[in-house]
């Protein structure tokens, strides 16, 4: 029982994609075994539909290589919003999953809900909504042969906004019991989340890595960012906000998390490098895998029968 695979997200350059094919060349030098492609920002669904020409580009710069493609879509589908809004994600999701079959992608990647903070009857029936929805999409990526993998994430710090805790969001898979609605487990958004709302960061993900069969690796300091900076450097000299700096820049605590974790078989371990740290994608992937080499799996099979 392994990780299918261990790599990195993709950025976007030039906006006609004529540079697409050398950036990937580049990420397979670093040895990586996958690559996330970043849909949500290359124009390819335009409207909740298809663009050809674009679809075409992105098909070219993906074929003929030795990895496997995972695909992030757009940020903004969101199964807790308000019901005249939810078959305008459904369309726009159904696009993008349709896309990501264009190249043979095993993953796409979508966030989970958010919800303005308001009575538990109200928060109660938007997750309620996400069940629903999520199925139904679920059968399209099953279609497709596409595992949706829903990413946890962490709602600001004004208090105005909801968004499941990693063992809430466990939960909620579970509760839904496709074949192809998973987790996503990003690391970063979970101890921001964790640390905000003074739980447990290592209970919570180890609730969720069972299910979790995307996982996003960067890191960070877990603390919000509450003050106002002018740059990014500022952030970081601060230690503020969802950096997603180079694995071991930040205090994440990876052992505890190697330690503490159950992934499924199978999962794909992708590192999110912001860009102004691009410089150290090839060391994260030699330092990812390494991580991914000691994980701790389970079968499908058992994570079944339990």
């Amino acid at each position: 029982m392994t990780a299918r695979g261990t790599g990195i997200s993709a950025h976007v350059g030039n906006m006609d994609l004529s540079d697409l094919p050398a950036r990937l060349d580049e990420i397979e030098s670093y040895g990586a075994e996958t690559i996330e492609i970043p849909l949500f920002d290359m124009d390819i669904v335009v409207g909740g539909r298809i663009r050809a020409e674009r679809m075409n580009l992105l098909r070219q710069a993906c074929a003929r290589r030795n990895v496997a493609y995972t695909v992030h879509g757009p940020l903004g589908t969101n199964f807790m919003d308000q019901p005249f809004r939810l078959e305008r994600h459904f369309e726009v999701l159904k696009a993008s999953l349709e896309a990501s079959a264009e190249i043979g992608a095993v993953h796409y990647v979508m966030h989970t809900g958010l919800i303005p903070t308001q009575l538990n009857e109200g928060i109660e029936a938007g997750y309620a909504r996400q069940r629903e929805m999520l199925a139904r999409a679920g059968d399209v990526a099953r279609e497709h042969g596409i595992v949706l993998c829903v990413e946890n994430l962490f709602a600001g710090y004004e208090g105005k906004v909801h968004t499941a805790r990693p063992s809430r969001l466990a939960a909620e898979i579970t509760a839904i019991g496709h074949s192809h609605v998973m987790a996503t487990l990003d690391f970063s958004h979970a101890y921001l989340n964790c640390s905000f709302l003074g739980i447990h960061f290592l209970s919570e993900i180890a609730a969720l890595a069972p299910v979790a069969k995307h996982l996003h690796v960067h890191d960070s300091f877990g603390r919000q960012d509450d003050i106002w900076m002018y740059t990014d450097g500022e952030r970081v000299a601060y230690g503020h906000g969802d950096l997603h700096l180079p694995v071991g820049w930040g205090d994440l605590p990876w052992r505890d998390v190697l330690d503490g974790c159950v992934f499924p078989d199978g999962a794909v371990f992708n590192i999110e490098l912001k860009r102004r740290y691009w410089y150290e994608a090839a060391n994260c992937i030699r330092t990812v895998k390494r991580f991914a080499a000691e994980a701790n799996f389970r079968s499908n099979h058992a994570a079944a029968a339990e």
